[in-house]
Parts: C-alpha cells; sequence; structure tokens
C-alpha cells in the first residue's frame, strides 16, 4: 500500500514535518510494508518559508532589514537549493508580531523591510521571488516597499514622502525613475489569501485597519488616502488596481507588488502545493493522509486539507484528515474530496494536554485508523 502523507501545522505544538514523522510512524506500526511518502504543506501562513526551503534543497538566511517601527531588525528569508528563487515572509520584516500593542499604529508602521529583502533578493540575481503577506502591522499600500526599491513617490513640494500610512496623505506624484526595469526578468509571486479590494467597504483599512491599531478616524483617512493613492499609480504608472483582487491585502501591499513589481496574486495554498509538486507525488498512492489543527467551513478557503483533496479527488484517490478538532462543518468539506475525519484526542482531555502530547496522539490516531485502512485503499483498483 502506497501512503502520501501531506499535512498542514498543527498550530502551536508541530511542524507540518514533525506532524509527517508523527503520521508515519503510527502508519508503520499499523502497516509494516507500507510504502509512505510524506510532503509537509503550508497555506502561506506559519511555517510556509521552511516548507519551501526545504522542498527546494534550500538554506533559511537572516539580514538587517528596517523593520515595521523604522528600527534596523534582522529578517529570515529562504534562498533554494539552486539559488534562483527567494522566499520572503513580510511577517518577518514588517509582521504584527514586531509590534508591541501600545506602538500600533498603521499611520507610522512601514513596509520598507521588504523592499530591503527584494533588493537583497535582485542584487544576488533571482529569478524568482515569492513573497507570503501574512500578519502584516503596516497600511501603507507598500509605498515604504516602493521607496527603497527605487521609485520616487513625492509630495507636492517635490520632496519624497515620510513613511507608514501617513505618508499616504502627501503622496501626489509617482515617478518610476527605472525602478521597474529591475523586474524584467524576474518572476514576483504573492501568497495572497484574501480577495478584499484596495479601499471602500471591504478595503485595506476599514477591514484590516482596527487590528492593527487603526483609530476609527485612521480608518476613514486611510481608506481615503488608498483611494487616492490608486489615481495617482493609474497617473505615475499607468496601472489600475481600483478592482484588484487581493489590492487589500496587507495593507494594500497587495496593490503596490502588483503595481510595483509586476507581481502575480496567488491563493498561498497552490504556490506552496506547486512548489513541493504534490500532485506529482500522489500519482499512484491508495490512500492520502492529510490534517491540520482545526477543520472547520473555513478550511474550504485555501486550506491545506481541502487544497490536498481537490488534488486526490482528481485522481480518485482516498483522502483521510486527522485533525486536533472538528469545528462547524458541512458536505462541502467531503464534496471536496475528503473520505473522512479523524481527530487526534482519544477521550476526554484537556486542550492544554493535547497540545503537550500532539505528536503521540497523532501517532496513535494515524496507527488506529490505519487497522482498517487496507480495505479503504484495496477497492481502487
Amino acid at each position: 500500500m502506497r501512503i502520501l502523507i501531506a499535512p498542514n501545522s498543527y498550530k502551536g505544538s508541530l511542524t507540518a514535518f514533525e506532524a509527517a514523522d508523527a503520521i508515519e510512524k503510527g502508519v508503520k506500526r499499523a502497516l509494516k510494508n507500507a510504502k509512505t511518502v510524506k510532503v509537509p504543506l503550508a497555506d502561506g501562513g506559519d511555517g510556509t518559508m521552511e516548507v519551501m526551503v526545504r522542498a527546494t534543497g534550500g538554506k533559511i538566511k537572516s539580514a538587517k532589514v528596517t523593520g515595521p517601527l523604522k528600527k534596523t531588525i534582522t529578517a529570515k528569508y529562504g534562498v533554494s537549493g539552486d539559488g534562483k528563487t527567494y522566499f520572503i515572509e513580510m511577517a518577518e520584516t514588517s509582521g504584527l508580531k514586531l509590534v508591541p500593542k501600545e506602538k500600533r499604529n498603521p499611520m507610522l508602521t512601514t513596509t520598507k523591510g521588504v523592499g530591503d529583502l527584494i533588493n537583497l533578493a535582485l542584487k544576488n540575481k533571482a529569478k524568482k521571488i515569492v513573497i507570503g503577506i501574512g500578519g502584516s502591522a503596516t497600511n501603507d499600500g507598500g509605498i515604504g516597499m516602493a521607496k527603497a526599491l527605487g521609485f520616487k513617490l513625492l509630495n507636492k513640494d517635490g520632496n519624497e514622502i515620510c513613511e507608514g500610512g501617513a505618508g499616504l496623505l502627501e503622496l501626489v506624484k509617482i515617478e518610476d525613475n527605472s525602478a521597474s526595469k529591475r523586474f524584467k526578468n524576474v518572476e514576483v509571486i504573492v501568497a495572497c489569501d484574501v480577495s478584499n479590494p484596495l479601499y471602500g467597504k471591504f478595503g485595506a483599512s476599514a477591514v484590516f485597519g482596527p487590528q492593527k491599531g487603526a483609530l476609527p478616524w485612521m480608518v476613514k483617512t486611510l481608506d481615503k488616502a488608498l483611494y487616492k493613492y490608486s489615481k495617482i499609480i493609474k497617473r505615475g504608472l499607468g496601472i489600475d488596481v481600483s478592482k484588484l483582487k487581493g489590492g487589500g491585502a496587507a495593507g494594500g501591499i497587495g496593490a503596490g507588488l502588483f503595481a510595483f513589481t509586476g507581481a502575480k496574486l496567488q491563493k498561498g495554498i497552490q504556490i506552496i502545493m506547486d512548489i513541493t509538486e504534490v500532485e506529482k507525488k500522489l500519482k499512484g498512492s491508495d490512500l492520502v493522509i492529510t490534517g491540520e489543527g482545526q477543520i472547520d467551513t473555513q478550511s474550504m478557503y485555501g486550506k491545506v486539507p481541502v487544497g490536498v483533496a481537490n488534488l486526490a479527488k482528481k485522481h480518485k484517490i482516498p483522502v483521510l484528515c486527522i485533525a486536533g478538532s472538528i469545528g462547524d462543518i458541512n458536505d462541502s468539506v467531503y464534496k471536496a474530496g475528503i473520505s473522512s475525519i479523524i481527530t487526534l484526542v482519544n477521550g476526554p482531555i484537556t486542550l492544554e494536554y493535547a497540545m503537550k502530547h500532539a505528536s503521540t496522539l497523532l501517532t496513535a490516531a494515524a496507527e488506529r485508523a490505519m487497522r482498517g485502512a487496507e480495505n479503504m485503499g484495496s477497492h481502487r483498483h
């Protein structure tokens, strides 16, 4: 029996790699002769960079960049084994986790650090740059990044605008300054799991601003500024970001990356599945085992178990999902290709205990499931 093991991380407990190892252990206990193939996955959230780096035989490195509060910080980034692809996580340079609660203010926080790491990738002749934009502390539309990349962003006096969302308020003109030529032979891909537009009721400021410290007046001010920003981008660069799906992601850097680097916005799970070549690896399998911390209706929107199930369904392979817990689910999860869902808890236990012993519980759950799995896979041929 050939089994593909392709889990996400179990947040707060196990990385995707640890989860894959724990599942494999359980499978081997039940089915000694099973052939297992492990493909740890991510969906653009926690652990995404490590998954991409390891899938390409690469390395995680670090560099000094400008942090969200304009101070120099050390940020991690990844490079593929062949040195041609750079993996950047916005949370490392401009993330909410880097800003203490009392200092959260999107009028001040900047995306300059993202530009610093893109510059590093360009300097090292990268052919492809993959950027995960989750967990940002910013609402500047990517102007900090654009300034770092060499675009001229000017106020009414012809001087460079200031950093942060406040810079958007004084912006009147964008000049390319030949900066876009640097991206002529570079593919930029952005892991973007929201479809919010740049501005408006569902825009960057209204939806995501408050969690970054935006007060009600800031939300209104920044929303108007992003509307004006889209007009200035159209005038200066000839690019329309006003209706771009995902333009409002991460405080509008979705629109910024599209306009300044020519980036393609894609779902995180799609990017990861392409890089790890999971579809190629699942062909010929009798069963796929996936899983993550919680499966619920949100899992339909770009989460690992459903992403894997969609691929397996194409090849008529059953999918077992081992979840930390099951939330509100409906038929759509099963229609997506998941055949069965089990939880890793084996009795009444506390959440704290389950998280602490997640590896042992996951191994035991996989073993329990596999005791009957030969029958699951044997009818396929």
